[in-house]
């Protein structure tokens, strides 16, 4: 039968087998690619599943176009049978639609050996299937309709641009194509709701265009009728799709994986992998801010769209993903929230010393020969005389207040020697940002900054 169609057997089977690989590679490709790093979720899978359609669908339908080609130039001048009609594009369907089965067997594979948090979507991989379906039918029309030998390469250039564009033209269109929005979002749940929908309106305009194709074909008024069906079923999907809100919030934060010693870290399930290196990296940070108006006790993950105020004592993180150093970014992000930047005032040197300590970074030199002398006399002083110094001084570094008299007296002062670093700090004396009566803690200091000083 097929011989008779103009593709031959042994060439479908070659050619499906070419596909498939082709398929395969590109969608472990692609959903690698959208894949958020060390993010341990089940949804996380089903995102980068569905993402991977961006670079298979265009294939899937230049298969579809060359196979569809090479079937009109030989079809038949009669009628032919319905069977002999839809056998051509139904095995088709099931090559594409095996391959994204094999791409999800093998991700599904890689997330089994780890712990995952969450749930697999059933309707979310229904998606995927029915999107990459959708994508075919679209060549396999192209390529009956248009029999030329410039149609395969066309209609997947064509399947590309209209199903990468057409979400971009408004946020109704972006939900009913088969594209993700973006990697996955640990605060923006799944809706399964929005998968059926979705899947029943890929599902239902995939028949729909097989349907009207037979009918035109056959000319049977089965196939009218049954496209009708299939038409009625796209458009429930759609309406119960454009029914459900654009955004799911994410589980309340009971959910969360948290760390509760030294101090408490908390991130969403699917990032717990985390919990370790960012304990280790808050925990320094804690001590040193320990006594200061900065303190805390609780590191929390939350969304970069959550600007709500955290409550006493609690650092809130935004982490994208557990790339290497992602502990120490979120860290630098806190400590550069602690004290606001001073511009191109001198102060600014005196500021980076500070952060870069907090951060565990090597101490700038800074362009000023203050700046320069600052970071030498801080670096002669002990971890525990760092974190005296800080809680005294705690204000004048949040408010872009530091001096040179805070680091020794400055470059005059370092210049003729380091005497004042056996010099006792005055017992009582006000200090920037400190009441007078309050204690100063830890060992004395070689100096106290001169409110006169420049």
């Amino acid at each position: 039968m097929l011989e008779q169609r103009g593709v031959s057997r042994e060439e479908l089977k070659h050619s499906a087998l070419v596909a498939v690989g082709i398929l395969l590679a590109l969608g472990l490709l692609a959903a690698w690619s959208v894949l958020v790093p060390g993010v341990s979720a089940w949804e996380n899978v089903v995102v980068a599943v569905i993402g991977s359609l961006r670079l298979t669908g265009p294939v899937a339908a230049a298969f579809a176009a060359w196979v569809a080609v090479r079937g009109r130039r030989a079809a038949p001048r009669c009628a032919p049978g319905a069977w002999r009609v839809l056998r051509a594009p139904l095995a088709i369907l099931a090559v594409v639609t095996g391959s994204f089965g094999a791409t999800v067997t093998l991700i599904a594979m890689k997330a089994f050996v780890t712990e995952q948090a969450g749930h697999l979507a059933p309707t979310g991989l229904a998606v995927g299937a029915a999107g990459l379906g959708l994508y075919a039918m679209l060549g396999w029309v192209a390529g009956w309709a248009l029999p030329w030998p410039v149609t395969p390469p066309l209609a997947g250039v064509a399947a590309y641009g209209l199903l990468t564009a057409l979400p971009q033209a408004s946020a109704w269109a972006a939900r009913l194509a088969p594209v993700t929005a973006g990697p996955y979002d640990p605060f923006e749940g799944l809706s399964r709701t929005a998968f059926a929908g979705q899947a029943l309106w890929l599902l239902g305009l995939t028949a729909a265009l097989l349907l009207v194709w037979a009918a035109v074909v056959t000319g049977r008024a089965w196939a009218v009728a049954a496209a009708l069906l299939a038409v009625l079923a796209a458009g429930t999907g759609m309406t119960r799709l454009l029914a459900e809100p654009g955004a799911v919030a994410a589980s309340a934060p009971t959910t969360s994986a948290c760390q509760q010693w030294p101090i408490t870290v908390c991130v969403r399930p699917g990032a717990r992998g985390g919990l370790t290196e960012l304990s280790a990296a808050f925990t320094t940070l804690a001590a040193r801010l320990t006594g200061t108006p900065g303190a805390f006790s609780r590191v929390e993950q939350r969304s970069p769209a959550d600007t709500g105020l955290p409550a006493p004592g609690v650092v809130p993180i935004h982490v994208d993903d557990l790339t290497p150093g992602f502990a120490a970014r979120a860290a630098g992000a806190f400590v550069e929230r602690l004290a606001r930047p001073c511009g191109g005032a001198p102060g600014e040197g005196y500021r980076a010393i500070v952060t870069a300590w907090l951060r565990g970074d090597p101490l700038p030199s800074g362009p000023l020969p203050g700046h320069q002398a600052a970071a030498s006399w801080f670096s002669g002083l002990t971890e525990s005389q760092r974190r005296d110094w800080l809680r005294m001084f705690y204000t004048d570094f949040a408010t872009c207040g530091l001096k040179a008299s805070h680091f020794g007296g400055g470059a005059a002062a370092h210049a003729a020697g380091r005497r004042a670093m056996t010099a006792p700090l005055p017992p009582r004396r006000t200090t920037a940002g400190y009441p007078a009566g309050s204690p100063v803690p830890g060992p004395p200091y070689p100096t106290t900054p001169n409110p006169t000083s420049p």
